[in-house]
């Protein structure tokens, strides 16, 4: 039995956890997949992320334009020969850097230079060896905003220079108001996306057009590497081509990556620069979790049902078999046998056992307490016929109840609800002292049937009675006794 309970118990279990866990899984994939909600989903990523980056270029340069209108940076453009300008331009760059140090979110720029109206450079932090360096060439926009005296952003990531900076400038005028040259700040491109790409699903992605009109992979935030070698490999850089020429964000595919394009508006003229964010893997975070657990609740089911069949097994199990010995028992001659069962299910049916075969064996069945009392009711079919016994009839009479004048006075005097509950007392005190049952004998019964009996003997003697009980040797007598 024990083993029926649990292999029926474990295979509703096992159904109902694996349809759960199918119907669960397939409904998550339907609702999580989405194409349209998940290309949806990576568009406001890339949109925020760019908002972002466009925000702190903006950040940078304001700050850039402050530093350029202090009079150190007119006073080192303004040295008379290029040692001296590049030495100070040094030393002013140097000092600018270490006012940058917590100026941007903890991210120290790693280029700050002063460039001449030619656009090269007259000298940079920390280092002497890019004076001279021609970035007016390199990058004409920087070159164009120098001789517009205007202040701007671009990304300046060329491989052969060994640029890979968010930079900024802001123009360094003269006492004339005219443009003397400009103030670089250079962030390092990896440091910018990446902080920008950490509010993202799968990081960011950064593509800029070349100088020779080429679309490219330019960076990418550390947790996005290989989205955007799938970007390079599949063909997703068309997509950004397009965004960049239409001006506004775009999503698509490279293989089985979906992903966005957004262009940086704040960095050119918006069409040299774009960010990609690839589209979550799902639109429910954690979905793939949620039908595991369902396997793990069904394991863990089948668990208990194996504990609880067990258990419940023996409950029923260990009493069958009690009794199941004491018939083998009984049938080879034990007839003395009997089974003391305490059990909530089967104790009733062992006691029933117990009086078939007192009754087959022709064994009556002992029916007092332990200390020899009587336990068993009256064999009268109820209390009031028991009652009806007790009382013996014949005519009331004061001297067969043993009452005196003054008794019989107290007797008709006392009040009937005191009388009744006295009376009730009496009769009950007097059974138990016999050894009869009396748990079978309410108050108000009792009651109901002494007057009963009271009007009854009334009619018959013709004179109102009351009764006395009288305990005898082995029995309690109820004497009806005259009024008047």
């Amino acid at each position: 039995m024990r083993n029926k309970i649990i292999a029926v118990n474990a295979v509703i279990v096992a159904i109902i956890g694996l349809l759960s866990y199918v119907i669960v899984r397939q409904s998550l994939e339907t609702a999580s997949s989405s194409t349209a909600q998940l290309n949806q989903l990576a568009k406001r990523d890339v949109e925020s992320a760019a908002a972002r980056l466009q925000l702190s270029a903006l950040q940078m340069e304001r700050w850039t334009s402050a530093k350029a209108a202090e009079p150190g940076a007119q006073e080192v453009l303004s040295k008379g020969t290029a040692s001296a300008r590049g030495d100070a331009a040094t030393a002013f760059c140097d000092g600018v850097a270490n006012q940058a140090k917590g100026a941007f979110e903890g991210v120290a720029p790693s280029l700050i230079a002063l460039v001449d109206t030619s656009g090269k450079i007259v000298g940079r932090n920390g280092s002497t060896l890019s004076r001279g360096d021609d970035v007016g060439s390199a990058y004409p926009a920087f070159k164009d905003a120098i001789a517009k005296a205007r202040s701007g952003s671009e990304v300046w990531a060329d491989p052969g220079r060994g640029d890979a900076f968010l930079a900024s400038y802001a123009p360094v005028r003269d006492e004339a108001g005219k443009a003397a040259g400009a103030l670089v700040i250079g962030m390092p491109v990896n440091d910018g996306i990446s902080r920008v790409g950490a509010s993202t699903a799968r990081g960011v992605v950064l593509a800029i057009v070349t100088a020779k009109g080429e679309t490219k992979i330019a960076a990418n935030s550390t947790n996005a590497k290989d989205e955007a070698e799938a970007i390079e490999k599949n063909g997703g850089v068309s997509v950004i081509t397009a965004a960049l020429k239409e001006g506004h964000a775009l999503t698509g595919s490279a293989g089985s990556l979906a992903f966005a394009v957004a262009p940086l508006e704040g960095f050119g003229d918006g069409k040299k620069a774009a960010l990609i964010c690839a589209a979550p893997t799902s639109v429910i975070e954690g979905a793939a979790a949620i039908p595991a657990s369902i396997l793990a609740m069904t394991v863990l089911g089948l668990f208990l049902v194996g504990i609880g069949g067990w258990l419940l097994g023996n409950y029923i199990s260990e009493p069958i078999g009690m009794l199941e010995e004491g018939l083998l028992a009984i049938i080879n001659g034990q007839q003395d046998k009997r089974f003391q069962l305490e059990h909530a299910e089967l104790g009733g049916l062992a006691f029933r056992i117990d009086q078939l075969l007192n009754q087959l064996m022709g064994i009556e069945e002992d029916t007092t307490d332990e200390q020899g009392r009587v336990s068993a009711p009256p064999k009268a079919s109820n209390f009031q016929d028991a009652m009806a016994v007790d009382n013996k009839g014949g005519a009331p009479s004061a001297e067969a109840a043993g009452l005196d004048a003054a008794a019989l006075q107290k007797l008709a005097a006392e009040p009937a609800d005191k009388y009744y509950a006295r009376l009730y007392k009496e009769y009950i005190a007097a059974k138990k002292a016999l050894g009869e049952a009396t748990d079978h004998i309410t108050e108000d019964a009792f009651n109901t049937r002494i007057q009963g009996m009271e009007l009854e003997a009334s009619r018959k003697h013709g004179k109102p009675v009351r009764y006395h009980v009288q305990a005898k040797a082995k029995e309690v007598v109820l004497l009806a006794v005259p009024l008047s």
